[in-house]
C-alpha cells in the first residue's frame, strides 16, 4: 500500500466533487428552517456524510466481486436520482404553494425524505468505487472516510447559507427549495447522459 500525498489530495478532490449536490440539497432543506437547531443541522449533514462514505465502498466492493452485474446497473443511476429528487422537490413545491400564505415555520423534510435525498445525491458515488478498484480495503476505507468528512463540512456550509436566505425569503423558501431539488435532479440526469454520449432516443 502506498500512502502518498497524491492519494490524500485525490480523496479530498473526490469529496469536493461528490459533495456539490449534497451541498445544494442541504441549502434547500434549510431554506424553510432559518431557526434550525444545531442537532438537526448535524443530522442533515451527517446523513449525507454517511451515504457518501457508504456508496463508494459499495461501488468498490461491487467492482472487486461482481463487476459485470454492477456495470449493468450503472445506466439506471441517473434515472434513480432524477425520480427521487423530482418526488421530494415536487412535494416541497406543492406544500410551498398550498401554504404560501402561512407564516408558520415547518421542517421542510422528515427522516424518510432525508434518506431519499441521501440516496439521490450519493448514488453517483457508486461509480467512484470503480476508480478505487486497485486500492486495498484499508485505503478504500480511508478514501471513503475522507469523502464523508469533506461532505459533512460542505453540507454544514450549505445549511448556514440556506438559513440565511431562508430568513430573507420568508414563506417563499419552500417553493424555492423544491425548485432547487428538481433542478439538481435534472442536472444530475443531463450530466450523466452527456458523460455517456448522446442517448439513443435523441438520435434521429
Amino acid at each position: 500500500m502506498n500512502w502518498t500525498l497524491s492519494f490524500f489530495i485525490e480523496s479530498v478532490g473526490f469529496g469536493i466533487g461528490l459533495a456539490m449536490d449534497a451541498f445544494a440539497v442541504s441549502a434547500a432543506n434549510s431554506l424553510n428552517e432559518p431557526k434550525m437547531k444545531i442537532g438537526r443541522m448535524n443530522a442533515i449533514a451527517g446523513t449525507f456524510c454517511g451515504f457518501q462514505i457508504a456508496m463508494p465502498l459499495i461501488g468498490w466492493l461491487c467492482v472487486v466481486t461482481i463487476a459485470d452485474i454492477f456495470n449493468g446497473f450503472r445506466k439506471f443511476i441517473p434515472w434513480i436520482s432524477l425520480l427521487l429528487l423530482l418526488y421530494i422537490g415536487g412535494k416541497m413545491l406543492y406544500e410551498g404553494i398550498a401554504n404560501k400564505d402561512s407564516e408558520e415555520e415547518k421542517p421542510a423534510v422528515g427522516l424518510w425524505a432525508l434518506m431519499v435525498q441521501g440516496v439521490a445525491t450519493s448514488i453517483d458515488a457508486l461509480s467512484t468505487g470503480f476508480t478505487m478498484n486497485e486500492l486495498a480495503w484499508q485505503q478504500a476505507l480511508v478514501e471513503a472516510a475522507i469523502i464523508g468528512i469533506v461532505t459533512y463540512a460542505i453540507c454544514i456550509g450549505g445549511i448556514f447559507i440556506g438559513k440565511k436566505f431562508g430568513t430573507m425569503l420568508s414563506n417563499k423558501a419552500t417553493i424555492l427549495g423544491g425548485c432547487v431539488l428538481i433542478g439538481i435532479g435534472i442536472e444530475i440526469f443531463i450530466k450523466a447522459l452527456l458523460e455517456e454520449g448522446t442517448p439513443v432516443f435523441l438520435i434521429k
